[in-house]
């Protein structure tokens, strides 16, 4: 630690236009006190090590960095130019700050923008809200403002300040009395040094200030950047600056809870008990009737009007907490502002319960009773009201978002009820285990193997076993398999038999593969207990040779890659094809049970047929050339039914023949990738980008194999990248025992609970 502050207290940067990259360091520094440590502790946390190394090591870029002195050049160094001030704030979760820009406008519209100073906070270590903390930026930004104001001998024509938060400029427009003591204290301050017209809007894009929260290293500061030159929509008339977006409105959770002051005649209630220790509004209620009931002494049993006596009362302490106002205005007979909530609702008083109900303009029907006319007003923020959504949700056995809002309206009417029904049932574990579907991510680019340009036939070959078919054996049946290899790249098919699924028949199979089509780079395949064991035979084979043979195969050895388990999408390439053989199969011997060299020499004839499929689009214009189609590479012909090239005995060793394959090659890859590759950019679905699963989360595995009520449950124990950082696969434990799945065949569920009565939930890695 004191070597870190000898270094980090040798940056001399009076100006502030290194504090992009400081701020990095100003993190680590807060990371480390996070536990007390001694200055000369040598036991630091490896990430935060690293991080500092990373950045001291950048230190020797320090002398590339060069700032002009002059704010203008010499023509625009004149008394009728014209100068503003800029100040851009933002704030992240860990650090805010500010950065000044002034802005010089010659006679003749030319403009210049020019650094002048910058300063940076680190976030506090108490978790703040972004907002708070935007709000924060934006004090230091206009501190920064009186100080420039005071310190430059340049006359300014304007002072703009700039945020990208638009909660901050709602609150700034507001009285600072309305808000909780951080927000107003804030908000007046900043209302006292800078003008409310000097406010306005600008996207992160455009915002410098972005730089200080994300960082940036000394060579990216050395350049010619955003931080050194400012915005570029600064160097524009302003009528092309950014404008702020359509108003929202101010957040609720930072104002002032509303106090009734007024002299209504009522029952004193006792505080409202904490509603964040129930599991629902009943128990709160139970908890309610109890309290009172032993506070009177009495012995008896709770009455049912006890009940009915305590739930008014809550009913009543939640609209006074959410509506205080209204609740003043309907009890002295006098009408809801305009400006109200509840304006769209013609909101009546009860005088009987002392409660606000919806007057609404069902009065007149004689079908429905007097409560579904005239249900109780409820705020969603309200922790009673979440209590009541989620006792009605589990008394419905979780039904659907309509279902549960129908029933609730029976008797309350919750603002924004749809919302608030479909926010409980996105957090609640039951519901999620019923209806979520698994977050897959954005559709992985092109594997390498599927771009083997220039190389032969079946260089990387996806394999995939398909069946059984029942074939004749003189008066008996038995059971025959296809197995299918798959060029990833040319989309060239080999279709042979296999007499079982076990590993030696995989073998032989490979063998009577590799002998017609030649040895594979790579065989890529799923998670088949053939394939596994034709891969372990094949290394214990491979390391009981001869060291000097083994040494001269080493080069030559395939590579085995296997897709995780129970993710047929991994291998889409020959899943399709595989498609594609039962199709033809079926249409051809439909359910007939043949020999077993009628099902070879079916197969063999679907192999012909699918490797004429032409690749791409085929165009119905003469003048177009012929599409291209694996027979070309695989056979040198587009299609088996045309007769070879014939050539004179006199020509067998000539370079003719190997000049006529080199043709047909050149042809088929110059077509491929012209017409065909470009086709393969688009994503068909899963386009969207989704938060990837994390380690320690709570996920369902999808079984297809098995009702959902019994697929079982998990925390995922080790997620595992792909080649682009996208979360593909995970490992997930059950019980004592580990599975590894793709993205797509896990449902992530909300956290369960430790305890939840009245509930069916089980336990983490039980089954439903």
């Amino acid at each position: 630690m004191r070597n870190i502050y000898s270094t980090l207290a040798r940056l001399f940067d009076p100006l502030g236009f290194l504090v992009p990259f400081a701020t990095r360091a100003k993190i680590i520094v807060q990371q480390l006190w996070n536990k007390e440590r001694e200055w000369d502790d040598p036991s630091l946390p490896d990430d935060a090590l690293r991080a500092w190394l990373t950045w001291e090591n950048e230190l020797q870029h320090l002398s590339e960095i060069v700032l002009p002195r002059c704010y203008s050049s010499p023509p625009l160094d004149h008394p009728s130019s014209v100068r503003s001030l800029h100040i851009f704030c933002d704030a992240s979760e860990k650090a805010y700050g500010s950065v000044a820009y002034l802005r010089t406008e010659g006679s003749g519209g030319k403009v210049e923008v020019a650094f002048l100073t910058a300063r940076s906070r680190v976030a506090p270590k108490r978790q703040q809200s972004i907002p708070r903390l935007e709000l924060c930026a934006a004090l230091t930004g206009a501190q920064l403002a009186r100080l420039l104001q005071r310190e430059l001998t340049l006359v300014l024509h304007e002072v703009v300040l700039w945020t990208d938060s638009t909660t901050v400029l709602t609150w700034l427009q507001s009285d600072s009395c309305r808000f909780k003591v951080f927000v107003g204290t804030r908000v007046s301050e900043i209302q006292e040094l800078t003008e409310a017209q000097a406010w306005r809007y600008v996207d992160s894009g455009n915002n410098p200030a972005d730089d200080i929260t994300r960082g940036k290293t000394l060579t990216e500061l050395g350049g010619e950047s955003r931080w050194k030159h400012g915005p570029a929509f600064l160097r524009m008339s302003s009528e092309y600056w950014p404008t702020k977006p359509k108003a929202e409105q101010l957040d609720a959770t930072e104002l002032r809870k509303a106090t009734f002051c007024g002299s209504i005649t009522t029952t004193p209630l006792p505080p409202l008990l904490d509603a964040s220790q129930f599991n629902g509004f009943r128990d709160m209620l139970e908890a309610v009737v109890r309290s009172r009931h032993g506070a009177a002494g009495s012995k008896s049993t709770p009455t049912a009007q006890d009940y009915r006596d305590s739930e008014r009362d809550l009913l009543r302490q939640v609209q006074l907490d959410c509506f205080g106002e209204d609740f003043q205005l309907l009890s002295e007979g006098k009408p809801v502002p305009s400006t109200s909530r509840l304006i769209t609702l013609a909101p009546e008083y009860d005088d009987r319960l002392q409660l606000i109900r919806v007057g609404g303009r069902l009065r007149r029907s004689d079908f429905l009773d007097t409560e579904t006319i005239h249900p109780i007003v409820l705020d969603p923020a309200h922790q009673v009201t979440k209590l009541i959504i989620q006792d009605a949700d589990r008394d419905l056995r979780h039904p659907g978002s309509e279902r549960l809002f129908a029933e609730l309206r029976r008797r309350y009417w919750i603002l924004r009820g749809r919302e608030a029904v479909k926010r409980h049932q996105h957090s609640c574990p039951d519901c999620q285990r019923w209806r979520a579907k698994p977050a897959v991510p954005q559709m992985a680019d092109l594997p390498l193997a599927r771009l083997r340009l220039m190389k032969p036939p079946f260089f990387s070959t996806g394999t995939d076993c398909f069946g059984p078919f029942m074939v004749k054996i003189g008066r008996r049946n038995e059971k025959r398999w296809g197995i299918l290899f798959k060029c990833l790249t040319t989309r060239a098919v080999y279709i042979d038999v296999l007499t079982s699924l076990d590993q030696d028949s995989f073998l032989m199979a490979l063998r009577r593969f590799i002998s017609r089509r030649g040895k594979p780079a790579e065989l890529l395949s799923d998670q088949g207990t053939n394939f596994r064991g034709g891969e372990r035979e094949i290394h214990e084979s491979f390391k009981a040779l001869h060291p000097t043979l083994q040494a001269e195969l080493a080069k030559h050895q395939i590579e085995f890659r296997f897709n995780p388990p129970s993710a047929p999408h991994f291998g889409g390439a020959w899943e399709r094809e595989i498609k594609s053989i039962k199709a033809a199969l079926y249409a051809t011997i439909q359910m007939q049970t043949v020999t077993e060299e009628v099902l070879r020499t079916v197969l063999i004839e679907i192999e012909g047929i699918l490797n004429s499929k032409p690749l791409g689009y085929v165009s119905s214009d003469v003048a177009d050339p012929d599409p291209v189609t694996p027979n070309l590479l695989v056979m040198g012909r587009p299609d088996p039914s045309l007769p070879q090239v014939l050539y004179p005995e006199s020509e067998l060793l000539s370079r003719r023949r190997w000049r006529h394959t080199q043709v047909l090659a050149d042809q088929f890859w110059r077509t491929f990738i012209r017409h065909y590759l470009p086709a393969l950019q688009t994503r068909t679905k899963w386009q969207k980008e989704v938060a990837p699963l994390q380690s320690g989360a709570v996920a369902m595995i999808v079984d297809p194999q098995l009702p959902r009520a019994l697929w079982p449950i998990g925390r995922i124990t080790k997620v595992i990248p792909g080649a682009d950082g996208r979360i593909r696969t995970a490992e997930i434990q059950v019980n004592n025992r580990t599975y590894t799945r793709p993205v797509a065949r896990l449902v992530p569920l909300p956290a369960i609970p430790e305890t939840a009565p009245e509930t069916n939930s089980p336990s983490l890695g039980q089954q439903i």
